[in-house]
């Protein structure tokens, strides 16, 4: 590789699995430049990551003008940049913009840029849950499953998959879709409307409150540790048969959110805690669980970390950075979907 193609980009790269993302690849001394606009990204998560080997450049992913001099010199793009799940109930048109128009936008300046790889990071929220043989637990879903999404970012995210596929397809441009399952781990979000269930059970559990369930609690899912998640994605762009692919990565184990109660109370030490249920959320995917064959076989990709030893592993992470929980679930927004104006 000339040096004349001698960085990686990832987009999102100041987010929860972005930031991961980079910690991998500058820990083996991959020059590395962030692009992130800050709106769900945090500068903190990557502050300890940069040096003149590893920049961060502030920037919305759809200033194309911006990003060009950088793609000229890239080997390749991990592409993670979006607006989440619960924000795209409450602004659907903003969603789709950010997560189905710009990754086109993007793709034609990768394209036009030569970059040898694009790995187009979608979401298991594509799926919409199990649709064959839905009464059977532990059968897991394989790329082939069809998908059919429940809310506007999971159809935001397959729109970027197509054309990250038709690209390939079409012009021959080198492009990989990776189909992450549900993430967790130091740096996810609690706050806002990405907050996640795992780190929200965790905090609201050691600071003494209810922990909230959506619904009945029997929806279940694919619970995966973000070191395990960033690696997936990390082979993806770096393995030749992965090109033109569509590639789960999660851990292949399936867990219902009443069970999740029940292991955060145990890791917590708090097996009393009390645990209310709310009503359903708008769009809920009733059960996700990833088939890892593929990956498996095609990137050499292994999940390594336990839920348990991963809960434990986040449990800590909080403890040590010294901040109250009560002082970080001021952040939170219960029903994280509503829009400000209360209009879901």
């Amino acid at each position: 590789m000339s040096s004349e193609r001698s960085t990686v980009i990832v987009t999102g790269g100041a987010g929860f699995i972005g930031s991961e993302l980079v910690r991998q690849l500058a820990a083996r001394g991959d020059r590395v430049v962030i692009v992130d606009n800050l709106v769900n990204g945090k500068r903190e998560n990557v502050a300890d990551c940069l040096s003149p080997h590893v920049t961060l450049m502030v920037v919305d992913i759809r200033d194309i003008d911006a990003l060009m001099p950088h793609l000229r010199t890239a080997r390749a793009v991990y592409h993670l940049a979006c607006l989440g799940v619960r924000h795209s109930v409450h602004s659907p048109h903003e969603n789709h913009d950010v997560n189905a128009t710009a990754t086109l936008g993007l793709l034609a300046a990768c394209r036009h840029a030569d970059v040898p790889r694009f790995v187009y990071v979608s979401s298991s929220e594509v799926y919409g849950g199990v649709r064959w043989a839905p009464t059977i637990r532990w059968e897991q879903m394989t790329e082939d499953h069809p998908a059919f999404p429940c809310t506007v970012y999971g159809g935001s995210k397959l729109a970027g998959e197509c054309y990250a596929r038709a690209y390939y397809r079409t012009y021959g441009y080198p492009t990989v879709v990776v189909r992450p399952f549900n993430a967790y781990g130091p740096r996810s979000h609690h706050e806002g409307d990405s907050g996640e269930v795992i780190p929200k059970f965790l905090l609201r559990c050691l600071a003494g409150r209810p922990m909230v369930v959506f619904g009945d609690g029997t929806q279940s899912r694919d619970f995966t540790f973000v070191t395990d998640t960033a690696h997936g994605i990390l082979l993806a762009g770096e393995q030749p048969q992965a090109v033109g692919e569509t590639i789960n990565v999660g851990s292949g184990q399936e867990v219902t959110i009443n069970e999740l109660t029940q292991l955060v109370t145990l890791e917590v030490g708090r097996p009393n805690a009390e645990v209310i249920h709310d009503r359903p959320r708008p769009g809920d995917v009733p059960r996700l669980v990833a088939d890892v064959s593929r990956a498996k076989s095609m990137l050499g990709y292994e999940p390594r970390v336990t839920l348990s030893e991963g809960l434990q592993r986040l449990l800590q992470w909080y403890r040590d950075s010294g901040v109250p929980p009560e002082q970080l679930l001021e952040q939170e927004i219960l029903h994280n979907w509503v829009s400000t104006s209360g209009v879901a």
